[in-house]
């Protein structure tokens, strides 16, 4: 069991799948002799050839399209979108074409793809390259969307993704590339696409939270419990299309009390959806409001700025205590 950081996790998976399945390809943009912006595709080239990695022209409509296509006809190719705030041009192919097939055929015809993209802020990057848009293909009917929040389940979710009969949105919190290390085991993992983990057990308010916003609701978490001997539970959600509900509304049928936390825009936002059904659920257990802890419903600003944007564990410590004054 060694211990690495997301990226090189991600490239582990990328690896292995190319290994075991003749089937999987990986396309986009630099991800061939310059192995991506990010180095995720670090290798794969000079493993696999440029017959199952490949560069494309700067045109995410003709990446996923090409995708659809290649799934449809037997092969499982993986697209790379080098930032999601650029995979708004690839959004017709995938909602018109990718989200359609299962339905429009009847079940004939699936498209086994995965989408990735580096997703998110905390890098001082320029616009369009600091987006969190999950929620878009959240509400999607036909797609599937996952963040991982570690190297670990990053590998594992990958695994699914591609394994997955389904087109799968795989959003890469890229503040967190090369932000820790974590013990990733030797055999493959796969993670159910679907399934929410309890990664810290907890009896009096429950903390939602998936992708980056994970590092500081643990934070959060650990600094309830010193201070203020609040045990807080900690849920990663991991799978935003389809969600585990189920999880998340078991606990706080049990703790009365949660706080939902993310990134991306506050409107209409994951958040917003799992607010909505822990109240359809377990209204008569709340002893307090949910409360949600979001981005803004504003451009992501830049550098000096930005880290006000983005819910740290202060944020969300001040959240938590407000809803248990309440």
């Amino acid at each position: 069991m060694a211990e690495m950081n997301m990226a090189k996790s991600i490239n582990m998976a990328l690896f292995e799948a190319m290994e075991k399945d003749s089937r999987v390809v990986v396309l986009g943009q630099d991800v061939g002799i310059d192995e991506g912006v990010f180095r995720i595709t670090e290798g794969l080239h000079a493993k696999f050839g440029d017959k199952r990695v490949f560069d494309t022209p700067l045109a995410e409509s003709g990446i996923v399209g090409t995708s659809i296509g290649m799934a449809i006809n037997g092969l499982l190719p993986v697209a790379e979108i080098q930032f999601a705030g650029f995979d708004y041009y690839a959004y017709q192919q995938l909602e018109s074409h990718a989200a359609r097939f299962r339905n429009r055929t009847r079940g004939k015809i699936t498209v086994p793809m995965v989408m990735r993209a580096p997703s998110g802020a905390g890098i001082r990057a320029l616009e369009h390259h600091s987006e969190s848009r999950e929620a878009i293909y959240c509400h999607t009917p036909g797609l599937k969307v996952v963040m991982p929040s570690g190297p670990r389940n990053a590998r594992a979710l990958l695994h699914a993704a591609i394994n997955d009969p389904d087109p799968v949105i795989y959003y890469e919190p890229k503040a967190l590339y090369r932000l820790f290390k974590e013990e990733v085991p030797d055999e493959i993992e796969m993670m159910p696409i679907g399934k929410a983990q309890v990664v810290r057990p907890g009896t009096d308010i429950t903390i939602i939270s998936y992708g980056a916003t994970m590092r500081p609701c643990l934070e959060a978490a650990e600094t309830l419990a010193e201070e203020d001997g609040v045990k807080a539970e900690v849920i990663d959600l991991l799978s935003l299309a389809p969600l585990d509900t189920e999880t998340f509304v078991n606990s706080v049928a049990k703790t009365g009390r949660a706080v939902v936390v993310h990134e991306g825009p506050r409107a209409c936002g994951v958040a917003a959806e799992v607010v909505s059904r822990i109240n359809e659920n377990v209204f008569l257990y709340l002893e307090a409001p949910v409360i949600r802890l979001t981005g803004y419903d504003v451009p992501v600003p830049y550098f000096s700025k930005e880290k006000f944007y983005i819910p740290d564990a202060d944020k969300v410590i001040a959240a938590c205590r407000k809803t248990l004054r309440f």
